[in-house]
């Protein structure tokens, strides 16, 4: 009994150290490949793998590469337990040149590294069957400033299936506008279906950066047979612009921009009581509907206005980004009279003659005029005084008047003054209830109304750098005092972490800003700039 025992315990034993991990090795299936071409890389472990894959991340700078599928096979030949571990994926390099595989390392075992030619297509090499075509209009942009890339995908064969990758540069964002659209076209005497995707870039720092293209890689029908395929588009240079230093705050980088008004009722003159309608539109070319700054109206003697409707738009036309914001004001008329509302202004940068700009809206005169349905109250016509000392010849030519004189009584005098004394009465004893009610309640805390933070906490929501300083500017100007003035009088620690928010934005240099820090920082600001409350801080506004 106690012999099987340790037979038992020694072909456990074994097969344990059968299990470790004995090799590692890293394989493709083809070398040299051309530029756009998918290949296949194997990661193969011979052993007991404990759980842990090879780190790939450092592929994804050279290459494009797939989801990696894992593979495990275990056998026993007469007793001897042998177990192995393979890794696939598929890889394609965008351009030419000579890469390295580097060496991958699973549970302390290293596989040796791998030199691979990618070699560049010429025309014959290039397939007729899917191509790939990749436009930018605009190579000169500014900072966030916004540029439509257009991808198409041509197919000449039964497409069986495919994927489509996502172009990359460094330093800018792509964000993919709708859906692929699906159409035909006729080149060269042969029918191609056409799958267009539109992408809106939007560099972040500034420099000369070449656009990535997307690859294609896929299977079609060829004469009955399953044919793999791939296809690469053409690399894009373009440059990006810093923004000028002497920028506004508001940085509205745009081509062409449109800022327009119009009114309900179009009538020259307006009645008290009736609600004017104004509504703004501002379109832009080259920026985001979310880029679009949001517009106040200062308020006006005689009018109570309210903000209306607000929308934004966004399309794309002729290989632009062109987006509009149309909001809505209602002016109520209080008073009848000639109002004249201030102009409007609206500074932007315009990247074709590149310097400052401002769209304004003139100011205008409004006539305000009474409701004539409303009745006015009756005034007291003016009696024109006699004369005492009348001569009897004028008495004579002019007729008597009879004035009648009425005299209140005695007993109505008394009713009024006994009633005042009762009023002075009931009006003393209302008066010491409520003293002693108002010494028994305890004082309520002083309730804090903070500003509106909605846009603050969207914009932490959406980890949008550029929405909180949008946010943020707003608020400013709801304040009444100029960005650059409300910094200074914030601590130190909520300037430097502002500072940061503004370095994110608009240096060379990309860095990660804690937003639900800095609303946090902010918050506290306001509470304590209410509980001192508003006087100092509007002497030191108009000091």
């Amino acid at each position: 009994m106690v012999k099987r025992i340790l037979f038992f315990l020694s072909l456990l034993i074994c097969s344990q150290t059968s299990w470790a991990l004995d090799k590692l090795t890293a394989s493709v299936d083809k070398n040299p490949v051309l530029a756009g071409e998918y290949f296949t890389l194997s990661i193969i472990a011979e052993g007991k793998v404990k759980g842990t894959i090879p780190d790939v991340s450092a592929l994804s700078n050279d290459f494009v590469t797939s989801p990696v599928n894992t593979s495990s096979r275990t056998s026993i030949i007469n007793g001897s337990v042998s177990s192995s571990t393979t890794w696939q994926m598929q890889l394609v390099a965008r351009s030419p040149g000579t890469y390295t595989i580097p060496a991958f390392e699973v549970d302390g075992a290293k596989s040796q590294p791998i030199e691979i030619s990618v070699v560049a297509r010429d025309d014959q090499q290039q397939s007729k069957d899917i191509f790939v075509n990749t436009e930018l209009k605009t190579r000169n942009l500014y900072v966030q400033q916004a540029a439509l890339y257009t991808v198409k995908l041509y197919i000449g064969k039964d497409l069986l299936d495919g994927q489509l990758s996502d172009p990359v540069s460094d330093g800018a964002i792509f964000t993919q506008l709708g859906k692929a659209s699906e159409e035909y076209e006729i080149i060269d005497g042969r029918r191609y279906m056409v799958l267009t995707r539109e992408y809106m870039i939007q560099p972040q720092k500034s420099g000369n950066f070449t656009i990535e293209p997307p690859v294609f890689n896929g299977q079609i029908r060829d004469n009955y047979r399953r044919m793999a395929t791939s296809a690469v588009g053409d690399s894009i240079d373009f440059s990006v612009s810093p923004i000028p230093a002497d920028a506004a705050d508001t940085w509205l980088p745009s081509e062409y921009l449109n800022f327009s008004e119009e009114w309900q009722p179009k009538t020259a003159t307006f009645t008290v009581g009736t609600p004017i309608t104004r509504t703004l539109t501002l379109t832009a070319v080259g920026v985001t509907k979310e880029q679009l700054p949001e517009i106040q109206m200062e308020d006006v003697n005689g009018f109570r206005i309210y903000p209306d409707t607000s929308e934004r738009k966004q399309i794309t036309r002729d290989g632009k980004v062109i987006s509009q914001l149309i909001v809505s004001f209602a002016y109520l008329p209080q008073s009848a009279g000639d109002f004249t509302l201030p102009e409007v202004t609206l500074p932007w940068f315009n990247t074709i003659t590149k310097r400052e700009e401002v769209a304004t809206l003139p100011s205008k005169t409004l006539s305000v005029v009474q409701d004539p349905n409303q009745p006015l109250l009756p005034q007291t016509p003016k009696v024109a005084q006699q004369p005492l000392n009348t001569t009897p010849s004028s008495a004579a030519s002019v007729p008597a008047q009879v004035i009648t004189e009425y005299k209140t009584p005695l007993w109505v005098w008394a009713v009024a003054a006994s009633g005042y004394v009762v009023w002075l009465i009931t009006l003393l004893i209302w008066w010491s209830t409520s003293k002693s009610k108002v010494q028994r309640q305890p004082q309520p805390a002083q309730q804090v109304t903070a500003p509106p933070f909605v846009s603050f906490e969207e914009a932490v929501k959406q980890n949008s750098a550029n929405a909180f300083y949008q946010a943020l500017l707003n608020y400013t100007k709801q304040q009444n005092i100029p960005m650059t003035k409300w910094l200074k009088q914030q601590p130190e620690s909520l300037q430097s972490k502002v500072h940061a928010l503004q370095s994110s934005l608009y240096s060379n240099t990309q860095s990660q800003v804690d937003l639900s820090a800095l609303l946090n920082e902010i918050k506290q600001s306001v509470k304590r700039t209410v509980n001192k409350g508003s006087k100092p801080a509007l002497e030191e506004l108009y000091d």
